[in-house]
């Protein structure tokens, strides 16, 4: 402090000696605005800190803070499945029951089926690997697996056969009653493989119609909503709205896998079916001419006794 003030005399000493000498030779003095104007001019040369002052040390720079992570806020839909259930009454729930009742039938259905056609399918192949290459019809029938369809049709040929003669059955031809036995059988299988079919044509076609259902219920609760609140609010319409809108969906997801099931095991049905039919109709031309070559054998066998009795 006390340095600063020397420097300020002495800068007023500097500025006021030649003053002085211009004084004296008759020179004008400048306006004290001047110098006043100066002396601030002058002031801003500060003096140089002490040896001895201390250096203040260099301030770290502050840490970058880290932002805080993100944070996913669930908000609970009003307007879903859940609030469905949940404000919905007796009907809508009822109604929501149905759907999921039909569609698991459905499901059930479709899986069963593919499985049964699928296990007929190989069957199929395995019978026509084994079934012909056996010497005997009794002995490609033990080749067959017992409660399959192709041991069904062959069992019930082989007996027709069998149970032909000695009984009231004897007075009709052997051809027709071998070939009414086989088709019998088949006509077993076809209805076997069509069972379930009938599910996914009632659910297919139904479905739809009881979202719809479902639809109008919600929107006559909208209706309620606003007769009661006065007022057409998002808050009172978008509830039963949203009810309605899910049921039309739901009724829709369940109809159309049941349509799309039931014509693919209806195609899948025909070549079971038809795979059946052959193994049938050429079973019963084995047994028919078996049959007939027994009889020919044994009646060229009683000639020739007849001859050697001769």
């Amino acid at each position: 402090m006390n340095i600063a003030i020397v420097r300020l005399a002495l800068a007023i000493a500097t500025i006021g000696l030649p003053l002085a000498a211009q004084a004296a030779d008759g020179a004008p003095v400048p306006a004290p605005a001047a110098i006043q104007t100066a002396a601030p001019a002058a002031t801003p040369a500060a003096a140089p800190a002490p040896a001895d002052a201390a250096v203040p040390a260099a301030t770290p720079a502050p840490a970058a803070v880290a932002a805080p992570p993100a944070v996913t806020q669930v908000v609970d839909n009003p307007y879903g499945l859940d609030a469905l259930w949940a404000q919905g009454d007796f009907v809508a729930r009822g109604t929501l029951l149905t759907l999921v009742i039909m569609s698991a039938a459905s499901w059930y259905v479709l899986v069963t089926k593919l499985w049964e056609q699928s296990r007929l399918l190989h069957r199929a192949r395995k019978a026509n690997q084994t079934f012909w290459k056996a010497s005997s019809v009794e002995a490609g029938v033990s080749t067959l697996p017992a409660g399959s369809a192709f041991h069904l049709v062959a069992a019930a040929g082989l007996d027709a056969v069998d149970n032909h003669g000695g009984s009231l059955v004897e007075n009709i031809d052997l051809n027709t009653w071998v070939s009414q036995s086989i088709q019998r059988a088949v006509d077993q299988i076809v209805n076997r493989l069509q069972g379930g079919l009938v599910v996914l044509a009632t659910v297919g076609s139904t479905a739809p119609f009881i979202g719809l259902f479902g639809t109008v219920w919600g929107i006559y609760h909208a209706l309620t909503a606003i007769g009661i609140a006065g007022q057409a609010s998002i808050d009172k319409v978008a509830g039963p709205v949203g009810e309605a809108l899910i049921m039309t969906a739901i009724g829709l997801a369940v109809a159309v896998p049941a349509v799309l099931g039931y014509n693919w095991l209806v195609r899948r049905n025909k070549v079971a079916v038809e795979k059946v039919r052959n193994f049938a109709s050429d079973l019963h031309s084995v047994l028919i001419g078996g049959v007939r070559i027994n009889a020919q054998t044994r009646a060229s066998g009683a000639s020739r006794l007849l001859v050697r009795v001769a």
